[in-house]
């Protein structure tokens, strides 16, 4: 709902990497709505903090694995011209032939990695 209404109110996308580099290289009379936007990201999990427990997370990999992984997300997020968000959700609900491209390309990179770590590195 709130990304269709993003769209439908913002005329924009909500697509988290756009959002987060638009704060990076801020343009005039832009900051305000992606501050809102980012701050209600981070606030909402705090929200449901005082609503109920979390759920129990389990990360079986080490924070230099973390690190790296976020690294290549991120370039990844800038040669995709978006993330997953964007591209998966956004994109391809508007039927955008370049989001299904790379949603797909997303989809298959993913399956390959975890064949090759899985099944040919044996971690």
């Amino acid at each position: 709902m709130e990304l269709a209404s993003f769209v439908l109110l913002n005329g924009r996308i909500a697509g988290i990497s756009g959002i987060l580099g638009g704060l990076l290289t801020p343009s005039r009379g832009d900051i305000g709505w992606r501050i809102a936007f980012m701050a209600g990201l981070i606030g909402a999990p705090l929200l449901w903090l005082v609503a109920a427990d979390m759920p129990a997370i389990n990360v079986e990999a080490s924070y230099p694995a973390l690190i790296v992984a976020g690294l290549l997300v991120g370039i990844g997020t800038r040669y995709g011209s978006g993330c997953t968000s964007g591209h998966g959700v956004c994109g391809l609900s508007r039927l955008s032939p370049r989001s299904l491209v790379a949603t797909l390309t997303f989809m298959a990179a993913g399956f390959v990695t975890v064949f090759l770590i899985r099944h040919v590195l044996g971690a």
